[in-house]
């Protein structure tokens, strides 16, 4: 289960590595660590999009392991611009994220 409370981030490999978007959720987990500074294993949600943007992974901790999810998006979806390789993500724009259909 997902804590409502904990952070949702986009995490952007254009800028870093967005030949890693095939890595599991090992190597997924180890950079949001090393890379952004941030604790993979909070609760929150990782969101990483691939190079083209037209697929996305969320890595999250649901209190005994971590899960990765994976969705590839049909159509165009538009993506905020992110600065600095890492944008906060909202509730309201996650559900548009993962309920968008064309």
């Amino acid at each position: 289960m997902v804590d409502d409370r904990a952070p949702t981030w986009v995490v952007d490999l254009d800028r870093d590595a967005a030949d890693r978007f095939p890595s599991g959720m090992d190597s997924l987990a180890m950079l949001v660590s090393e890379g952004f500074g941030a604790n993979p294993y909070d609760g929150g949600l990782y969101v990483f999009r691939s190079k083209r943007r037209d697929r996305v992974k969320i890595l999250t901790w649901d209190g005994s392991g971590l899960v990765l999810y994976y969705k590839r998006i049909e159509g165009q979806f538009t993506w905020p611009p992110i600065k600095e390789g890492v944008m906060p993500l909202s509730h309201a724009q996650l559900s548009v994220l993962l309920d968008y259909a064309c």
